[in-house]
Parts: C-alpha cells; sequence; structure tokens
C-alpha cells in the first residue's frame, strides 16, 4: 500500500473480532518499530506483546479499551537510557517510544491489521500489573487485530483543519 494510503485509512479501531494477529504481520509491525528513529540511536524502547489470557486479563483490569483485541503492544522505555536535551529539562524517552509506537501503528495498516492507539491507563497500575522493570515507563498500548464486521471509522475521522490553521511560515 502507498504510504499516502496507509496514513489516510488508518483508524482507530474500536470494536475488534478477536481473531488472532499472524505471525508473519506481527513481525513485519515489530519490525517497522524496531527500525524507528531514536535520540542518538540510543534505542530506550521496550515492546511487550501480550496475547494469553492471563496477560490480556491483566490489561483488561487496568483500563477498558482493550475493544476485544487479540494483541496488544505495550510500549515502554527505559528511563535509565535516554538522551537529555540541553536544559536539562526534557529527555528522548517519551519522543523515542512515541515515534516507534507511531512506527507499529502504521505498519500495522500496511500490513491490513487494524490497530487503536489506547492512552487510557495509568503507566504504574499497568507497569506493576504486567510485572515490568522500575526502570520503564509504559507510554502507550496498542491494540492489535482484526475489525468487527460494521465498524467504521468515528464520523469525524476525515475532518482536517486547513494547513493555514496549524502551520506557520516564520
Amino acid at each position: 500500500m502507498e504510504f499516502s494510503e496507509v496514513i489516510k485509512q488508518r483508524y482507530a479501531c474500536k470494536k475488534f473480532d478477536g481473531r488472532p494477529v499472524e505471525t508473519e504481520q506481527l513481525n513485519a509491525i515489530l519490525e517497522a518499530g524496531r527500525l524507528a528513529p531514536t535520540a542518538k540511536n540510543l534505542q530506550e524502547q521496550r515492546i511487550y506483546v501480550v496475547q494469553s489470557e492471563e496477560g490480556l486479563g491483566k490489561i483488561d483490569e487496568a483500563t477498558p479499551c482493550r475493544y476485544g483485541a487479540s494483541t496488544v503492544m505495550v510500549v515502554a522505555f527505559d528511563k535509565e537510557n535516554v538522551f537529555t536535551y540541553p536544559g536539562d529539562q526534557r529527555d528522548s524517552g517519551v519522543e523515542d517510544a512515541t515515534i516507534v509506537a507511531t512506527h507499529l501503528m502504521l505498519a500495522a495498516k500496511d500490513v491490513g491489521v487494524d490497530s487503536c492507539w489506547i492512552n487510557f491507563f495509568d503507566p504504574d497500575v499497568m507497569a506493576e500489573k504486567l510485572g515490568l522493570p522500575e526502570k520503564e515507563e509504559v507510554l502507550m498500548l496498542l491494540d492489535l487485530g482484526y475489525a468487527a464486521e460494521g465498524t467504521e471509522p468515528l464520523p469525524t475521522h476525515s475532518q482536517r483543519k486547513e494547513l493555514s490553521e496549524t502551520v506557520s511560515y516564520l
């Protein structure tokens, strides 16, 4: 699929049919995340693939937003392996994990897998439930699977502001 079509067609799927994601597709999605750029190429992202009933149950305990997805990727980053920017007020952790997550999400669409970016959860609770290392911070969850019959993008999905409303040239 052409990249312009991937970004036009991708939407937040809010109802999955429960079918498992095939290994080949899952590996292609994970590879796209691996190739994502990170500050100083630190690659501080950590991706946890949750597919077991037990793991999905733990996710369901922490958020109501799994929507029946058969696979959930938990995107986190190692807080001890980030680049600190000049001024010491920000580091690369959140932005690098966000770039990785975006690659995962767009790659999913490219291989025919629907997704939903989830951030409606307490990151500390999620990390505790999943038993993640204390040095890692959970950024987001990515529900993966196949849209249930009749599932469509929200009516506002295609509404976008004009560039003149969001872009300024200085």
